[in-house]
């Protein structure tokens, strides 16, 4: 569900995968995940379709992010918020993701021997 008044049509939908290798941090896993999502799409349609332009993008995109961390109340959303050139951003952040066996060395800033992976649900409306 999108925020925004007016009717709002589902324009895309891509998934993206992130980990912390070190230092257990579940935002940058979800950053690297949310990066990764919209690195596989070109959303030219905003533009050549739907007819937006840089004066009008903000108040017609909607962009529903959600986060599958293994610590879902650590998450910093504004970090991924961060993520996204245009559009008016919601990030919910759920319990989910894969924290396994990893390296453990403090010089790499590890707090224990984990690895946290995240996958990212990247939806965008249009109004």
């Amino acid at each position: 569900m999108f925020l925004g008044g007016g009717i709002t049509r589902k324009f895309v939908i891509e998934f993206g995968m992130g980990i912390d290798f070190h230092g257990q941090d579940v935002t940058k896993a979800a950053v690297k995940a949310s990066k990764d999502a919209i690195s596989k799409s070109c959303l030219i349609g905003l533009n050549e379709v739907a007819g937006f332009s840089q004066d009008n993008i903000d108040e017609n995109v909607f962009i529903d992010v959600t986060v599958a961390v293994s610590r879902p109340e650590e998450v910093n959303k504004e970090e991924i918020e961060k993520c996204f050139p245009v559009g008016k951003v919601t990030v919910d952040a759920v319990k989910g993701g894969l924290k396994t066996d990893g390296l453990y060395f403090t010089r790499f800033g590890d707090r224990d021997d984990s690895i946290e992976a995240c996958i990212a649900c990247v939806k965008v409306g249009i109004k």
